[in-house]
Protein backbone atom coordinates (compact mmCIF):
# COMPACT_ATOMS: atom_id res chain seq x y z
CA UNK A 1 0.00 0.00 0.00
CA UNK A 2 1.74 3.03 -1.51
CA UNK A 3 1.13 6.52 -0.22
CA UNK A 4 2.82 9.24 -1.87
CA UNK A 5 2.92 12.89 -0.36
CA UNK A 6 3.18 15.67 -3.60
CA UNK A 7 4.21 19.25 -2.56
CA UNK A 8 4.52 21.56 -5.39
CA UNK A 9 5.77 25.14 -4.67
CA UNK A 10 6.99 26.51 -7.90
CA UNK A 11 5.51 29.76 -8.27
CA UNK A 12 2.89 31.39 -6.28
CA UNK A 13 0.31 28.59 -4.85
CA UNK A 14 1.32 26.45 -2.16
CA UNK A 15 -0.16 22.71 -3.28
CA UNK A 16 0.07 19.55 -0.82
CA UNK A 17 -1.39 16.17 -2.33
CA UNK A 18 -1.37 12.38 -1.17
CA UNK A 19 -1.83 9.88 -3.35
CA UNK A 20 -2.50 6.37 -2.50
CA UNK A 21 -1.86 4.22 -5.65
CA UNK A 22 -2.69 6.45 -8.63
CA UNK A 23 -5.39 8.13 -7.03
CA UNK A 24 -5.44 11.02 -5.49
CA UNK A 25 -7.22 10.94 -2.00
CA UNK A 26 -6.53 14.19 -1.06
CA UNK A 27 -5.69 17.48 -3.37
CA UNK A 28 -4.91 21.27 -1.03
CA UNK A 29 -4.25 24.29 -2.53
CA UNK A 30 -3.14 27.76 -0.64
CA UNK A 31 -3.58 30.28 -3.10
CA UNK A 32 -1.24 34.11 -2.72
CA UNK A 33 -4.07 36.50 -3.31
CA UNK A 34 -1.26 39.36 -2.55
CA UNK A 35 -0.15 39.09 -5.96
CA UNK A 36 -3.00 40.54 -7.57
CA UNK A 37 -2.25 44.19 -6.71
CA UNK A 38 1.11 43.89 -7.82
CA UNK A 39 -0.24 42.85 -10.77
CA UNK A 40 1.81 39.78 -11.13
CA UNK A 41 3.96 37.26 -9.40
CA UNK A 42 6.70 39.14 -6.80
CA UNK A 43 8.89 36.30 -5.96
CA UNK A 44 10.17 37.34 -2.51
CA UNK A 45 6.53 37.67 -1.48
CA UNK A 46 5.81 34.11 -3.17
CA UNK A 47 8.48 32.52 -1.33
CA UNK A 48 7.08 34.08 2.60
CA UNK A 49 4.17 32.83 1.61
CA UNK A 50 4.85 29.70 0.97
CA UNK A 51 6.90 29.73 4.30
CA UNK A 52 3.53 31.09 5.89
CA UNK A 53 1.31 28.07 4.05
CA UNK A 54 3.50 24.75 4.33
CA UNK A 55 2.76 23.89 7.93
CA UNK A 56 -1.34 24.14 7.28
CA UNK A 57 -1.31 22.76 3.49
CA UNK A 58 0.50 19.47 4.83
CA UNK A 59 -1.63 18.75 8.37
CA UNK A 60 -4.92 19.65 6.48
CA UNK A 61 -3.93 17.16 3.26
CA UNK A 62 -3.12 14.72 5.91
CA UNK A 63 -6.41 14.69 7.65
CA UNK A 64 -8.49 15.32 4.22
CA UNK A 65 -6.41 11.91 3.85
CA UNK A 66 -7.18 10.32 6.87
CA UNK A 67 -3.65 9.26 7.24
CA UNK A 68 -0.87 9.72 9.42
CA UNK A 69 2.75 10.74 8.83
CA UNK A 70 4.10 8.20 9.75
CA UNK A 71 2.01 6.25 6.96
CA UNK A 72 3.48 7.68 4.00
CA UNK A 73 5.90 5.56 1.93
CA UNK A 74 7.96 8.54 0.31
CA UNK A 75 7.33 12.71 -0.44
CA UNK A 76 7.91 14.08 -4.25
CA UNK A 77 8.13 17.71 -4.31
CA UNK A 78 8.60 20.23 -7.61
CA UNK A 79 12.69 20.15 -8.28
CA UNK A 80 12.10 23.10 -10.68
CA UNK A 81 11.58 24.51 -13.14
CA UNK A 82 10.17 27.53 -11.57
CA UNK A 83 10.95 30.64 -9.13
CA UNK A 84 13.84 29.77 -7.01
CA UNK A 85 12.78 31.61 -3.92
CA UNK A 86 9.37 29.12 -4.11
CA UNK A 87 11.47 26.00 -5.15
CA UNK A 88 14.08 26.04 -2.19
CA UNK A 89 10.95 26.03 0.19
CA UNK A 90 9.15 23.49 -0.95
CA UNK A 91 12.63 21.61 -1.31
CA UNK A 92 13.91 22.17 1.77
CA UNK A 93 10.41 21.05 3.61
CA UNK A 94 10.34 17.67 2.00
CA UNK A 95 13.82 17.00 2.70
CA UNK A 96 13.48 17.63 6.01
CA UNK A 97 10.29 15.32 6.38
CA UNK A 98 11.47 12.73 4.37
CA UNK A 99 14.69 12.94 6.74
CA UNK A 100 12.87 12.75 9.66
CA UNK A 101 10.16 10.00 8.96
CA UNK A 102 13.34 8.40 7.00
CA UNK A 103 11.47 7.53 3.74
CA UNK A 104 12.70 7.92 0.27
CA UNK A 105 12.37 11.66 -1.40
CA UNK A 106 11.31 11.96 -5.01
CA UNK A 107 12.36 14.99 -7.35
CA UNK A 108 10.19 15.94 -9.90
CA UNK A 109 10.12 17.93 -13.20
CA UNK A 110 7.61 20.59 -13.52
CA UNK A 111 6.33 20.43 -16.79
CA UNK A 112 6.76 16.48 -16.97
CA UNK A 113 4.30 16.25 -13.80
CA UNK A 114 1.81 18.38 -15.89
CA UNK A 115 1.66 15.75 -18.59
CA UNK A 116 1.97 12.60 -16.20
CA UNK A 117 -1.11 14.48 -14.38
CA UNK A 118 -2.89 12.43 -17.19
CA UNK A 119 -2.26 8.89 -15.46
CA UNK A 120 -3.96 10.07 -11.98
CA UNK A 121 -6.81 7.67 -11.71
CA UNK A 122 -9.97 10.33 -12.02
CA UNK A 123 -7.88 13.18 -14.66
CA UNK A 124 -9.75 12.87 -17.50
CA UNK A 125 -12.44 15.23 -17.85
CA UNK A 126 -16.17 13.86 -18.02
CA UNK A 127 -18.55 14.20 -20.87
CA UNK A 128 -19.16 15.88 -23.41
CA UNK A 129 -15.02 17.45 -23.42
CA UNK A 130 -13.65 13.86 -23.64
CA UNK A 131 -15.23 10.40 -23.73
CA UNK A 132 -13.38 8.46 -20.82
CA UNK A 133 -15.31 6.00 -18.54
CA UNK A 134 -15.32 5.42 -14.99
CA UNK A 135 -12.55 4.61 -12.83
CA UNK A 136 -12.11 1.44 -12.92
CA UNK A 137 -12.41 1.54 -16.94
CA UNK A 138 -10.36 5.06 -17.51
CA UNK A 139 -9.10 5.92 -20.54
CA UNK A 140 -5.94 7.17 -20.46
CA UNK A 141 -3.13 7.92 -22.97
CA UNK A 142 -0.84 5.25 -24.84
CA UNK A 143 2.71 5.76 -25.62
CA UNK A 144 3.95 7.34 -27.90
CA UNK A 145 2.12 10.37 -27.54
CA UNK A 146 2.31 14.11 -27.99
CA UNK A 147 1.60 16.78 -25.25
CA UNK A 148 0.76 20.12 -25.79
CA UNK A 149 2.23 21.67 -22.12
CA UNK A 150 1.20 25.22 -21.93
CA UNK A 151 1.47 27.86 -19.42
CA UNK A 152 2.59 31.28 -18.12
CA UNK A 153 6.09 30.18 -18.18
CA UNK A 154 6.18 27.39 -21.42
CA UNK A 155 4.97 26.93 -24.06
CA UNK A 156 6.04 23.30 -25.58
CA UNK A 157 5.30 20.30 -27.62
CA UNK A 158 6.61 17.39 -26.41
CA UNK A 159 6.78 13.50 -27.73
CA UNK A 160 6.05 11.36 -24.78
CA UNK A 161 7.67 7.63 -25.04
CA UNK A 162 7.50 6.38 -21.61
CA UNK A 163 6.87 7.94 -18.34
CA UNK A 164 9.98 9.74 -17.81
CA UNK A 165 11.31 9.40 -21.43
CA UNK A 166 10.06 13.02 -23.25
CA UNK A 167 11.92 14.70 -25.95
CA UNK A 168 10.98 18.50 -26.44
CA UNK A 169 10.41 19.00 -30.53
CA UNK A 170 9.32 22.10 -30.20
CA UNK A 171 9.05 25.91 -27.78
CA UNK A 172 8.31 29.32 -27.77
CA UNK A 173 11.88 31.05 -28.69
CA UNK A 174 10.55 34.08 -26.77
CA UNK A 175 6.82 34.49 -24.82
CA UNK A 176 5.09 32.24 -23.85
CA UNK A 177 1.03 31.70 -24.40
CA UNK A 178 0.06 32.61 -20.76
CA UNK A 179 2.25 35.76 -20.57
CA UNK A 180 0.56 36.69 -24.43
CA UNK A 181 -3.10 36.24 -23.09
CA UNK A 182 -2.11 38.67 -19.60
CA UNK A 183 -0.12 41.18 -21.71
CA UNK A 184 -3.28 41.23 -23.54
CA UNK A 185 -5.39 42.01 -21.34
CA UNK A 186 -3.17 44.42 -19.38
CA UNK A 187 -3.37 46.51 -22.28
CA UNK A 188 -6.62 45.96 -22.31
CA UNK A 189 -6.89 47.43 -18.76
CA UNK A 190 -8.30 43.87 -16.90
CA UNK A 191 -6.77 42.97 -13.60
CA UNK A 192 -3.70 40.50 -13.16
CA UNK A 193 -4.39 37.23 -13.94
CA UNK A 194 -6.11 38.13 -17.28
CA UNK A 195 -6.16 35.19 -19.28
CA UNK A 196 -8.91 33.67 -17.56
CA UNK A 197 -11.01 37.59 -18.06
CA UNK A 198 -9.91 37.12 -21.59
CA UNK A 199 -11.72 33.61 -21.96
CA UNK A 200 -14.62 35.01 -19.91
CA UNK A 201 -15.26 37.90 -22.35
CA UNK A 202 -14.35 36.20 -25.31
CA UNK A 203 -17.28 33.34 -25.09
CA UNK A 204 -19.82 36.79 -25.38
CA UNK A 205 -17.84 38.01 -28.80
CA UNK A 206 -16.94 37.50 -32.67
CA UNK A 207 -13.61 35.55 -32.83
CA UNK A 208 -13.42 36.94 -36.79
CA UNK A 209 -14.40 40.44 -35.77
CA UNK A 210 -10.53 41.71 -35.90
CA UNK A 211 -7.68 40.20 -37.65
CA UNK A 212 -4.19 39.44 -36.30
CA UNK A 213 -0.94 38.47 -38.16
CA UNK A 214 0.46 34.77 -37.23
CA UNK A 215 3.97 34.75 -36.33
CA UNK A 216 5.73 32.77 -38.97
CA UNK A 217 8.14 30.44 -37.06
CA UNK A 218 9.82 27.37 -39.26
CA UNK A 219 9.28 23.53 -37.92
CA UNK A 220 7.39 23.53 -34.31
CA UNK A 221 8.93 26.22 -31.94
CA UNK A 222 6.36 29.26 -31.35
CA UNK A 223 6.78 33.02 -31.51
CA UNK A 224 3.97 35.54 -29.35
CA UNK A 225 6.32 38.72 -28.88
CA UNK A 226 5.70 39.93 -31.88
CA UNK A 227 1.84 39.11 -31.81
CA UNK A 228 1.74 41.10 -28.26
CA UNK A 229 3.55 43.83 -30.54
CA UNK A 230 0.68 43.81 -33.07
CA UNK A 231 -2.33 43.93 -30.24
CA UNK A 232 -0.89 46.81 -28.51
CA UNK A 233 -0.40 48.88 -31.85
CA UNK A 234 -3.58 47.94 -32.75
CA UNK A 235 -5.14 49.08 -29.51
CA UNK A 236 -2.95 52.43 -29.04
CA UNK A 237 -4.30 53.07 -32.94
CA UNK A 238 -7.75 52.30 -32.52
CA UNK A 239 -7.96 54.19 -28.82
CA UNK A 240 -6.20 57.18 -30.45
CA UNK A 241 -9.01 57.45 -32.60
CA UNK A 242 -11.92 56.91 -30.37
CA UNK A 243 -11.22 56.54 -26.61
CA UNK A 244 -13.90 54.27 -25.62
CA UNK A 245 -13.21 51.69 -27.91
CA UNK A 246 -11.92 49.10 -25.76
CA UNK A 247 -15.01 49.28 -23.89
CA UNK A 248 -17.39 49.33 -26.78
CA UNK A 249 -15.38 46.10 -28.11
CA UNK A 250 -14.08 44.48 -25.41
CA UNK A 251 -15.73 41.16 -26.18
CA UNK A 252 -15.00 41.25 -29.95
CA UNK A 253 -11.16 41.83 -29.26
CA UNK A 254 -11.05 39.35 -26.58
CA UNK A 255 -12.31 36.61 -28.73
CA UNK A 256 -10.24 37.83 -31.91
CA UNK A 257 -7.36 37.51 -29.65
CA UNK A 258 -7.92 34.36 -28.52
CA UNK A 259 -8.69 32.75 -31.40
CA UNK A 260 -5.88 34.33 -33.53
CA UNK A 261 -3.67 32.08 -30.11
CA UNK A 262 -5.48 28.97 -30.19
CA UNK A 263 -4.96 28.76 -33.68
CA UNK A 264 -1.20 28.76 -33.60
CA UNK A 265 -1.21 26.48 -30.83
CA UNK A 266 -3.70 24.10 -32.91
CA UNK A 267 -1.84 24.83 -36.06
CA UNK A 268 1.60 23.64 -34.35
CA UNK A 269 0.01 20.28 -33.11
CA UNK A 270 -1.23 19.17 -36.57
CA UNK A 271 2.57 19.95 -37.89
CA UNK A 272 3.79 17.88 -35.25
CA UNK A 273 0.81 14.74 -36.16
CA UNK A 274 2.42 15.20 -39.71
CA UNK A 275 6.06 14.96 -38.70
CA UNK A 276 5.80 12.41 -36.06
CA UNK A 277 2.64 9.96 -36.79
CA UNK A 278 1.92 10.60 -34.16
CA UNK A 279 -2.71 11.18 -33.58
CA UNK A 280 -2.73 10.95 -29.59
CA UNK A 281 -2.60 14.54 -27.94
CA UNK A 282 -3.09 15.38 -24.51
CA UNK A 283 -2.90 19.30 -22.75
CA UNK A 284 -1.79 20.43 -19.79
CA UNK A 285 -0.26 23.50 -18.07
CA UNK A 286 -2.42 26.30 -17.05
CA UNK A 287 -3.47 27.31 -20.01
CA UNK A 288 -5.10 24.15 -21.23
CA UNK A 289 -8.07 25.43 -18.56
CA UNK A 290 -8.75 27.91 -21.20
CA UNK A 291 -12.50 26.93 -22.73
CA UNK A 292 -11.45 27.70 -26.61
CA UNK A 293 -8.25 25.15 -26.28
CA UNK A 294 -10.48 22.94 -24.81
CA UNK A 295 -13.25 22.63 -27.46
CA UNK A 296 -10.58 22.65 -30.15
CA UNK A 297 -8.31 19.49 -29.10
CA UNK A 298 -12.38 18.15 -28.19
CA UNK A 299 -12.91 19.24 -31.64
CA UNK A 300 -9.42 17.36 -32.78
CA UNK A 301 -10.37 14.01 -31.09
CA UNK A 302 -13.59 13.59 -33.31
CA UNK A 303 -11.23 13.61 -36.37
CA UNK A 304 -10.44 9.83 -38.10
CA UNK A 305 -7.46 8.82 -35.58
CA UNK A 306 -7.05 11.37 -33.45
CA UNK A 307 -7.22 10.35 -29.51
CA UNK A 308 -7.26 13.36 -27.14
CA UNK A 309 -7.20 13.80 -23.00
CA UNK A 310 -8.27 17.08 -21.34
CA UNK A 311 -7.57 16.92 -18.00
CA UNK A 312 -10.07 18.13 -15.14
CA UNK A 313 -9.44 21.40 -14.17
CA UNK A 314 -8.07 20.72 -11.10
CA UNK A 315 -5.20 19.02 -12.74
CA UNK A 316 -4.48 22.24 -15.09
CA UNK A 317 -3.20 24.74 -12.79
CA UNK A 318 0.09 24.42 -10.59
CA UNK A 319 -1.28 21.27 -8.73
CA UNK A 320 0.83 19.07 -6.06
CA UNK A 321 -1.52 16.03 -7.44
CA UNK A 322 0.48 15.67 -10.80
CA UNK A 323 3.78 15.93 -8.65
CA UNK A 324 1.98 13.06 -6.04
CA UNK A 325 1.67 10.93 -9.71
CA UNK A 326 4.96 11.56 -11.34
CA UNK A 327 7.01 10.51 -8.03
CA UNK A 328 4.20 7.24 -7.69
CA UNK A 329 6.28 6.08 -11.01
CA UNK A 330 9.90 7.24 -9.68
CA UNK A 331 8.86 5.40 -7.02
CA UNK A 332 8.05 2.24 -8.80
CA UNK A 333 11.63 2.55 -10.64
CA UNK A 334 13.37 3.14 -7.35
CA UNK A 335 14.63 6.57 -8.88
CA UNK A 336 15.05 8.34 -5.33
CA UNK A 337 16.69 11.60 -4.81
CA UNK A 338 19.77 11.96 -2.14
CA UNK A 339 19.26 15.12 -0.16
CA UNK A 340 21.73 17.16 -1.65
CA UNK A 341 19.33 17.51 -4.79
CA UNK A 342 19.19 21.16 -5.81
CA UNK A 343 16.19 23.12 -6.93
CA UNK A 344 16.60 24.88 -10.39
CA UNK A 345 14.77 27.16 -11.64
CA UNK A 346 15.52 26.33 -14.99
CA UNK A 347 15.63 22.44 -16.33
CA UNK A 348 15.48 20.87 -19.47
CA UNK A 349 13.30 17.95 -20.24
Amino acid sequence: MTYILGIESSCDDTAVAVLHNSKIIANVVATQKIHQQHGGVVPELASRAHQSHMVQAVDTALQEAKISKEQLTAIAFTQGPGLLGSLLVGGSFAKSMALALDIPLLAIHHMKAHILAHFIADAQQQEPLNKVLNDEQQKMPQFPFLALTISGGHTQIVKVTDYFEMEVLGTTIDDAVGEAFDKTAKLLGLPYPGGPLIDRYAKEGDPKRFSFTKPKVKGLDFSFSGLKTAIRYFIEKQTKQNPNFIQENLQDICASVQHTIVTILMDKVKLAAKQTQIKTLVIGGGVSANSEVRKRVQQLGEQPDWQTFIPKFEYTTDNAAMVAIAGYYKYLQKDFAGLDVVSQPRMGM
